[in-house]
């Protein structure tokens, strides 16, 4: 399968043995746009400062603040993009079509079900997970466990369960975040199973998840050794490199994120926001709201979640935790 029409190498054969300039012309690109949307970012943030003639005092010291709040976010979540990028490394060159077609379930209950529990087999939070599920999907996996897989793993996952229990105990809290984000995820992962992963995956992600799925169909239990070295020390070294790719793809995006983010929390003072949030129902939207501006990670929110307590409506807490989990 030729690579040239798309520059992130997904496969081995890619990584290998596509045009290496194409790729770093296309990557450029890439980081161009990026960059070029960092500078409309921050003249928005300082345009109405220009324009009044605060100062540049002013202008300084909010300039400290948008640095200060984007590397917080941007620092709290690149471990964690870094860590679903190794594992979706691994699960390039580790894992194949046959292990997914014995351990996962084609129908689609049930199949929606695994997808919304694998968060427990892939621990990962709301950064990591999504060169995960790529990856997976890569691999032949079937839409509806991926869709509920992406919605679900960054709170079905053991960690979050025990960082939510430190929170809040063994309470309502904690099994309503756990058993809604589960109910929703594998609703959601059920009525994406009639969806058609032609009209879903980027082109790329397509073509090998049709692959996948072929050779699945047709060839079980051949060994395609141009894409798997030999030695375990060439295949840990190829899947690091895979990953290396997939972080640096995937960052760009994280860096979009957390700056608009910190834009959010730069202009609309977090007062402001909890001055409105009173009411039962404008409690719910507020904290939705707050979600998105501070872009907590999924780990870490029901402490935030609990220091909001005495302010907010706890059934407000049931729905705010899982939006501060998929914020990014």
């Amino acid at each position: 399968m030729s690579s040239d029409t798309y520059s992130n190498p997904y496969t081995v054969d890619s990584a290998v043995g596509a045009a290496p300039a194409s790729r770093l012309r296309q990557r450029l690109l890439r980081w161009l746009l990026t960059l070029t949307l960092v500078a409309l970012v921050l003249a928005a943030i300082f345009a109405d400062t220009l324009t009044s003639g605060a100062g540049l005092p002013f202008l300084s010291q909010r300039f400290q603040t948008f640095v200060t709040i984007f590397l917080g976010i941007f620092i709290e979540a690149a471990p964690f993009l870094l860590a679903g990028s190794i594992v979706s490394g691994f699960i390039a060159i580790f894992v194949d079509q046959s292990m997914l077609d014995r351990f996962l379930p084609r129908r689609a209950l049930p199949a929606a079900l695994s997808g919304a529990a694998l968060g427990m087999i892939f621990p990962v939070c709301e950064c990591g997970v999504v060169p995960v599920t790529r990856r997976l999907y890569e691999k032949g996996l079937p839409m509806s466990i991926g869709i509920a897989f992406l919605l679900a793993a960054p709170v079905v996952n053991p960690v979050v369960i025990v960082s939510t229990y430190a929170a809040f105990g063994w309470g309502p809290v904690l099994w309503a975040r756990l058993g809604v984000s589960f109910a929703v995820a594998a609703i959601v992962g059920l009525i994406f199973h009639v969806a058609r992963p032609r009209e879903m995956l980027l082109p790329a992600v397509n073509d090998l998840h049709h692959e996948a799925c072929h050779h699945s169909q047709g060839s079980h239990g051949h060994a395609h050794s141009s894409q798997s070295p030999a030695s375990m020390g060439d295949r840990t070294r190829q899947a690091l490199n895979t990953a290396g790719d997939d972080f640096l793809d995937m960052a760009r995006y994280l860096i979009i994120g957390s700056m608009l983010a910190a834009t959010m929390q730069t202009l609309v003072p977090q007062t402001t926001l909890l001055a409105i949030g009173q009411g039962p129902v404008t409690s719910v939207l507020t904290m939705q709201a707050l979600a998105f501006v501070l872009s907590v990670c999924s780990t870490v929110d029901a402490f935030l979640a609990l220091a909001f307590s005495s302010s907010f409506t706890h059934s407000c807490f049931w729905v705010s935790s899982r939006d501060a989990s998929c914020s990014i």
